[in-house]
């Protein structure tokens, strides 16, 4: 099996520190609209670090998850640990 271009992704907090007001108006976007605001380059784009620990995403990046996203083949901006 080929490797995946990225490590899996992996929460930097446990999920009960997501904020249900916002997974609930993240719920309301559609999933390409959630994958788009993701891409590397948007202003909320999916950062993470080297090992795949998420730094920015992680209410978009669950809710993808509910829906059944393979989000650990998503594209990234990786931030070398130290400058988040």
């Amino acid at each position: 099996m080929p490797e995946l271009p990225y490590p899996p992704l992996a929460a930097l907090h446990p999920e009960s520190y997501l904020s249900p007001i916002k997974l609930a108006q993240m719920s309301q976007l559609s999933t390409e609209e959630l994958m788009q605001s993701l891409l590397p380059g948007q202003r909320d784009s999916l950062k993470t670090r080297p090992d795949g620990i998420i730094l920015d995403g992680h209410h978009r990046i669950y809710i993808l998850r509910q829906r059944g996203i393979d989000v650990d083949s998503l594209p990234r901006e990786i931030v070398p640990k130290g400058n988040s």
